[in-house]
């Protein structure tokens, strides 16, 4: 855990917002608690989830968490982030439910099209078979409007139909903080306790809560190679390319996810202080500045989310 420290800007930066957003995802995370009959909480051991997984403790107070956590693997995700979630679930004594892609991929539901294709997208098809294998009604994400246009679009509590698919075109209404629940039978809903925070307001909360994360949110040092744009991880899965130069720069992820398609971002800010005042100066968001699935196409994550993705 990193230590907190002093700073004129942030002396200067009002953080009283937070209590709002704090006490809204408290009243969703309970509102599914109350709704729902066999929910789950989406568990990366990400930052965003390890905010959700905070407000939850302040939900439900020193008692067990009313509902499982759920991670979906792909087998490629970062060690530093894996073995966090496994260190956090066990810590709070939370039941911690992981399905891998390599499953899927052994029962032929998932198919790559080549040995190096990212899984990342195939997650969907593992996502859809433990719904069905636990008949969860609602999946709780940490998914926030300010990441990517599509998810601007989502409602907080936005229905999936039987086929696990979103349809932007028929979302409910969601006045007063009034929502519509009613689903029929092999529908569910993903619900996004934190839709309303933005990149800045989840690095001040962490900052306040001094909240513990994977330490590749920090700054270290790693090989990469800069390709279109982005500074990608040297591994196994993503190694250089033929006339591609390997750098060692002090990097740190502003978000984290498959290491196919995750990347790193140039930066020496070593406590969620520092990170705060980097997020200040940003104009791209994290997902612009990391992730190489979402520059396929401007519709990619929208298309990603119609088929069943997170």
């Amino acid at each position: 855990m990193n230590a907190r420290v002093e700073s004129p800007v942030l002396n200067q930066l009002s953080n009283r917002h937070l209590d709002a957003l704090e006490e809204e995802t408290i009243f969703i995370l309970r509102e599914v608690a109350a709704t729902f009959e066999r929910p789950t909480l989406l568990f990366s051991g990400g930052k965003d989830s390890l905010v959700m997984l905070r407000c939850a403790e302040k939900a439900f107070g020193p008692g067990r968490l009313p509902y499982p956590l759920l991670m979906i693997d792909t087998g490629h995700n970062f060690p530093e982030v894996t073995d966090f979630r496994d260190f956090r679930a066990k810590q709070m004594g939370a039941e911690l439910i992981v399905r891998s892609v390599e499953d899927s991929m052994a029962r032929g539901t998932v198919r790559l099209a080549h040995p190096g294709e990212s899984r990342n997208v195939h997650q969907s098809v593992t996502l859809l078979e433990a719904i069905e294998e636990f008949r969860f009604d609602a999946l709780i994400g940490g998914a926030r409007r300010d990441e990517e246009k599509a998810r601007a679009k989502e409602r907080i509590f936005s229905h999936r139909d039987s086929f696990g698919q979103w349809q932007p075109k028929a979302q409910r209404p969601e006045l007063w903080t009034l929502f519509n629940t009613r689903i029929a039978p092999g529908e569910h809903f993903r619900v996004f306790p934190i839709s309303n925070w933005t990149e800045l307001d989840v690095w001040q909360y962490i900052e306040r809560e001094n909240i513990a994360l994977p330490s590749i949110y920090y700054t270290h040092q790693r090989e990469v190679v800069e390709r279109k744009g982005l500074l990608v991880p040297v591994t196994q899965l993503t190694p250089p390319r033929d006339g591609e130069a390997v750098v060692v720069r002090d990097v740190r992820f502003r978000t984290v996810g498959d290491i196919t398609c995750t990347c790193p971002v140039e930066s020496s800010a070593a406590t969620a202080a520092d990170i705060v005042i980097e997020t200040l100066a940003a104009d791209v968001s994290e997902r612009g500045a990391t992730r190489m699935d979402d520059k396929t196409s401007e519709a990619s994550m929208e298309k990603r989310k119609k088929d069943g993705y997170f």
